[in-house]
């Protein structure tokens, strides 16, 4: 089974990590939005793809396998020099964009080295901006304003209403879809979104008009992951059908096979399967969180999800 996960950080690691009970054959697509911490200063200083959700996509595949090797990955310089903070990974991806001079060939480089199942893409080959529309920032409630970048994004205290994606010269740029991540969506046989942070992790990748209508097109089984609960920021105060409705909302043309959501953390079953509707997908509920960290979802619990969902 050829199985793409698209997404970033940890959410889009649990999808690996589960993917990988379930085939050998994985294609991870991750957001390349990034604006903070390690990631936002290599973009700004070298004018490179951030790299950190690139690194949490290759250590999801590999780490496993080579446990050490994902350890030194993660692992950040210390002190208060020009290195703290930053991740020994995102120094060697760094690298192999500056040699290379191609964001695909690098990271295919780069999974080599490690020996590792699977393979990591850019969502698109050059760095993106997150803009939004945030209510609840003014005295009038209702009044909207414009903010912009995934860290202003995630942390904001009102609420995100809607986002779009520029190029990194600005909205004049259009966000343009690695080929490679367009061809792997039509090809795949398992399409995954989510679980994540639903406005910088999610749904930037709907809004990739090449990327948007390869999920439209490819005749995958697309299955969506809720969230177990609300982002603070930018979901705070979310339920699980309203993350369905944000998401038919920024790609009213997507048509969803199945949505597995965690038994535990659905406070209304009938309105998320209503939500779902919407999507033309069906619900699959089950037991998907950790025992120890409600928070998280289990892997291999998640993988038995998914292979149920799409066997129906």
């Amino acid at each position: 089974m050829k199985a793409v996960a698209l997404g970033g950080g940890h959410g889009l690691s649990i999808t690996l990590a589960s993917l990988r009970e379930l085939t050998d054959d994985i294609t991870a697509v991750v957001t390349v939005a990034d604006d903070g911490g390690s990631s936002g200063r290599m973009r700004r200083e070298l004018d490179l793809l951030p790299p950190g959700d690139l690194r949490k996509a290759i250590t999801a595949l590999a780490g496993a396998d080579h446990p050490l090797l994902a350890e030194v990955f993660g692992h950040r310089f210390g002190g208060d020099g020009v290195l703290a903070g930053h991740a020994v990974g995102n120094m060697l991806l760094g690298g192999m964009l500056e040699v290379l001079a191609d964001p695909v060939r690098a990271l295919d480089e780069t999974m080599r080295l490690f020996g590792a199942r699977g393979r990591v893409l850019p969502m698109c080959v050059n760095p993106l901006d997150i803009e939004a529309d945030v209510i609840g920032l003014d005295a009038d409630p209702r009044a909207v304003r414009r903010i912009r970048g995934q860290v202003a994004v995630a942390t904001t205290p009102g609420k995100v209403q809607r986002i779009r994606l520029h190029g990194n010269g600005g909205p004049e740029h259009p966000p343009v879809a690695c080929r490679e991540a367009v061809e792997a969506v039509l090809e795949a046989d398992l399409v995954l979104l989510g679980p994540g942070s639903w406005f910088t992790s999610v749904l930037p990748h709907l809004l990739v008009p090449e990327l948007h209508d390869a999920l439209v097109e490819t005749a995958a089984q697309r299955v969506v992951v809720v969230n177990l609960v609300p982002q603070p920021g930018e979901t705070s105060g979310f339920s699980q059908e309203r993350h369905l409705y944000v998401l038919h909302e920024h790609a009213p043309r997507l048509r969803v096979d199945a949505v597995v959501a965690d038994t535990g953390a659905v406070d209304a079953p009938g309105e998320l399967r209503a939500a779902a509707t919407a999507l033309d997908a069906h619900v699959e509920l089950a037991d998907v969180a950790r025992a120890d960290a409600g928070e998280r979802h289990d892997p291999v619990a998640l993988a038995s999800a998914i292979r149920k969902a799409t066997q129906r």
